[in-house]
């Protein structure tokens, strides 16, 4: 193995700085880096899996994990024998950290979307996150800072740009005058007339300015796909995640934004099985996923995390947790199916990424002709559903 490889688990937010981490560490000869995930216990099971794969892939490269679990379980990561080394999470795009020169290309060669992260860290205290342990108090890139990220991915050949953060809707908050982000997202459009597409990773309905609301409503170049960390759809549990919007918020921010443009494809995250959740509560987590019409749902079955306030609630049984969460994505799995039955016959303009499929400006895939460059946009009438695609 001559070039580094850069394993990325979890959020886009460590897709972003993987991608940075390649580029600055490309002169670097058997390494493997693994960046990795805690948000769940899951999560930290497949980041020990990952090791230990690397290890078994590439038994005499240097092996160094950094990411959220070298910060939250480092004492478990570090002793694990595969692993030569830990970076701190917050010390992973310093070249000092690495010991390589600090003049390494900001960016490594972008050809579809690049994912640029604009904000890290978080400063809410939801009962049952261990994320602000693993990235800290939140901060903000400045406005100058993010254009001149997307200005480099732009050159290199991005169509589209997907911001993100640990708590995106809090970006600028630490800044002088304290922007929102609608004012970022106004910023980019305005530097760069010629983006194509500017998509939002997962944001928080309750911090959705008036201004990224008109944007996300009229404007041709944000795509229409809005993913809420909604979390869950009963408001006693939405209480007890210490949340900061009700169910009623919820509705009424997606009844609002279709009401404008109706095209708009919403995802939402849910946690299935937390502490005190009855059947009544589950049952308003399965309507929600009707009521806001979600059609990219990401479903997590609770799992307590250590020194967190969820793991000290009354726990309910694995069993119950993981036939609660089986019910959510199979509701779910409904609702998508009969979103993407709906876009066949519907002409999408999609954007072609590497393996013969791409995504149209709600985030459906598709499956796309031979021969179409990633990179490309190209007009796409599906005529079918395949196997979850558009074809």
């Amino acid at each position: 193995m001559n070039a580094p490889q850069i394993i990325s688990l979890g959020c886009r937010m460590n897709i972003a700085e993987s991608e940075r981490m390649r580029a600055m560490l490309a002169g670097e000869s058997d390494l493997v880096v693994v960046n990795s995930c805690a948000v769940t216990a899951e999560a930290l099971r497949q980041t020990r899996q990952a090791i230990r794969r690397a290890r078994r892939d590439h038994p005499t490269a240097r092996l160094v994990v950094t990411g959220c679990a070298a910060e939250i379980d480092r004492a478990e990561i570090g002793a694990m024998s595969e692993v030569d080394g830990l970076i701190a999470n917050a010390a992973k795009l310093d070249p000092r950290a690495w010991n390589v020169p600090g003049d390494a290309p900001p960016l490594a060669p972008t050809r579809t979307r690049a994912f640029v992260a604009v904000q890290n860290g978080c400063d809410h205290t939801c009962t049952f996150c261990v994320i602000p342990q693993g990235r800290g108090a939140s901060r903000s890139l400045t406005v100058a800072e993010v254009l001149r990220d997307i200005e480099a991915h732009c050159a290199e050949g991005a169509r589209e740009v997907v911001l993100t953060g640990v708590d995106l809707t809090s970006w600028g908050h630490d800044l002088p005058g304290a922007p929102r982000l609608g004012a970022l997202v106004e910023a980019i459009l305005a530097a760069c007339p010629d983006l194509p597409r500017l998509r939002l990773s997962s944001v928080d309905g309750i911090e959705i300015d008036p201004l990224l609301f008109d944007l996300l409503a009229n404007e041709a170049r944000v795509m229409p796909h809005l993913h809420l960390s909604l979390q869950h759809g009963a408001d006693l549990i939405l209480k007890r995640m210490k949340r900061r919007h009700s169910h009623a918020d919820a509705v009424e921010l997606v009844a609002r934004l279709k009401a404008l443009r109706p095209d708009i494809a919403v995802g939402a995250d849910l946690i299935a099985g937390f502490p005190t959740e009855d059947e009544a509560h589950h049952q308003a987590n399965l309507s929600i996923i009707d009521e806001l019409d979600i059609v990219h749902a990401h479903i997590f079955p609770f799992s307590p995390r250590p020194g967190t306030p969820a793991a000290r609630m009354p726990q309910l049984s694995r069993d119950v947790v993981k036939a609660r969460a089986a019910s959510l994505r199979a509701r779910a799995a409904q609702r998508r199916a009969v979103w993407l039955a709906g876009l066949v016959g519907e002409t999408l303009p999609v954007l072609a990424e590497r393996g013969g499929t791409g995504y149209a400006p709600n985030y459906a895939p598709v499956a796309l002709p031979h021969g179409i460059a990633p990179g490309t946009i190209v007009d796409v009438t599906p005529s079918a559903v395949r196997e979850g695609l558009l074809a």
